[in-house]
C-alpha cells in the first residue's frame, strides 16, 4: 500500500523540545518514517537523531541517561568551560560554545555530514547581521545544529559559510512553512510554551526568566502569524508550560508528561493515512 510522503516539523523550546520524543515513538509504532524533517535548535538536534536512523525508544533512553545524575553533567559541563577569563564573559555574559557542546553530549548520536543521514534534514538558523532565515540542508552537520541551538545568552553565535548564525527558533520557531511542497501529511510539534511566574517571583520575573519568557512571546506571536497563512494537518502542543528552556534535569518530567503525545499522533497520523489509503 502506497502512502502519502509525511513531513515532519519540529520546534524550538530548549528543554521541552524532549517532548518531540514521544513523537517520534508514534511513527515508530505505526511503522511509518517521514520523508523529510526540518527542525530549529533543540528540534534540529532530536531531528537529527531521528534521521539517522535512531528510534524513538533510543532517542527516549539516551536522554534519561544523559540527564540522570547532575553532579555528572555538571562535570561534562565543566570540560566546556572556556579556558580564559576572559573568554568567559567575551560580549559581557558566560558563553559557551555550541559546537562543544554537540561534540561533548551528541557525538555518538548524528553523523557528520548531512549527506550521511537515512531521512533528509533542514536545519534552522538565523543570519544574525542578515535578520533573515537560514536553512540548511547539505554539508557537515554538526556546525549547523551548533548554530541552530546557538540561543543568545547561552551559547556563543556560530560562524558558517561568512555568516554569523544563531538560534533557528528566533527566524523560524516551527519550520512546518519550508517542509517540500510534495508532503501529503504535515505534522509539526510545537515546544515553545507560555511564560509561567515561578512561586517566588509571582509578580516580577527574575532576569533570565524576563530574557527567555519575552523570546517565548516572540516565537509565538511568529508561529501564530504563520498559521494565519498555512496550518499543518496535524499540529500537537505537549503540556509542558511549566519547563523552562535549560530545565534539562527535568527531563523525564518532561518525557512524562509529553507522553500522551504518543497516542495522539498515532490516533491522528493513522486516521489521515486511512483516508489517503
Amino acid at each position: 500500500m502506497t502512502y502519502p510522503r509525511i513531513g515532519l516539523a519540529l520546534g524550538g523550546g530548549g528543554a521541552r523540545g524532549m517532548s518531540h520524543i514521544p513523537v517520534f515513538q508514534a511513527f515508530d509504532d505505526l511503522g511509518v518514517k517521514p520523508c523529510h524533517i526540518t527542525g530549529s535548535s533543540i528540534g534540529a538536534l532530536l531531528g537529527a537523531g531521528y534521521a539517522a536512523g535512531l528510534s524513538g525508544t533510543e532517542l527516549h533512553d539516551y536522554a534519561l541517561e544523559t540527564f540522570r545524575h547532575r553532579n555528572a553533567l555538571i562535570a561534562r559541563l565543566w570540560q566546556l568551560r572556556p579556558k580564559r577569563f576572559t573568554d568567559m564573559f567575551t560580549g559581557g555574559i558566560a558563553q559557551f560554545d555550541p559546537l562543544k557542546v554537540v561534540n561533548l553530549f551528541a557525538a555518538d548520536l548524528i553523523p557528520d555530514h548531512f549527506e550521511d543521514l537515512k531521512i533528509p534534514l533542514t536545519v534552522l538558523a538565523t543570519d544574525f547581521y542578515g535578520c533573515s532565515e537560514i536553512d540548511i540542508t547539505t554539508g557537515p552537520l554538526r556546525p549547523a545544529i551548533a548554530a541552530s541551538i546557538a540561543i543568545p545568552a547561552v551559547f556563543r553565535a556560530v560562524e558558517m559559510g561568512g555568516k554569523v548564525l544563531v538560534d533557528g527558533g528566533i527566524a523560524n520557531p516551527l519550520p512546518f512553512d519550508i517542509l517540500p511542497a510534495d508532503c501529503g501529511i504535515t505534522v509539526a510539534v510545537d515546544v515553545v510554551g507560555v511564560p509561567v511566574p515561578r512561586r517566588t517571583h509571582k509578580n516580577a520575573p527574575a532576569t533570565l526568566d524576563s530574557l527567555f519568557g519575552s523570546s517565548q512571546i516572540l516565537m509565538r506571536t511568529i508561529t501564530a502569524e504563520k498559521l494565519k497563512q498555512k496550518r499543518p494537518d496535524i499540529l500537537v502542543r505537549p503540556a509542558v508550560d511549566d519547563i523552562r528552556v535549560l530545565d534539562f534535569m527535568k527531563t523525564r518530567m518532561v518525557l512524562e508528561s509529553a507522553a500522551p503525545l504518543r497516542e495522539l499522533v498515532k490516533k491522528q497520523l493513522s486516521e489521515l493515512l486511512e483516508k489517503a489509503a
